[in-house]
């Protein structure tokens, strides 16, 4: 595979040896079990951490997009529907305007987060 799973830096500072966390985890069960169970419990919270600085950046776009909905359909209704629109083409609309704002802040159609978020919510 010529794949290389640690690596040995020098230096003072971030010098060390460092291993992908299957090869760590595995020589943490060779040292002991006890400290392979410490070791694995804190990787679990690093992750868990990790995850919730994440999940918070993107509630906090959710917010902002929530929150600036009634000034982007009001704009929406002054300036992009033409009175001899139908109902169902004033809907496509706004749908339009939606799903640009979706990919500009998240980067996905509202369609595209639903098909990879079956049974979740959104907020």
């Amino acid at each position: 595979m010529n794949a290389i799973g640690i690596v040995v830096k020098s230096g003072r500072y971030g010098g060390g040896t460092y291993a992908h966390t299957d090869i760590a985890m595995s020589f943490a069960t060779w040292i002991s079990s006890e400290f392979q169970l410490y070791i694995m419990k804190d990787y679990r919270r690093l992750k868990a951490d990790e995850n919730s600085r994440l999940s918070l950046n993107w509630n906090l776009n959710r917010e902002v997009a929530k929150h600036n909905y009634r000034i982007h359909t009001d704009a929406i209704k002054k300036n992009l529907i033409p009175p001899a629109l139908t109902p169902e083409q004033i809907a496509f609309t706004y749908a339009n305007e939606a799903d640009l704002l979706n990919v500009a802040l998240f980067g996905q159609t509202a369609k595209q987060w639903r098909d990879a978020n079956p049974g979740k919510r959104a907020i």
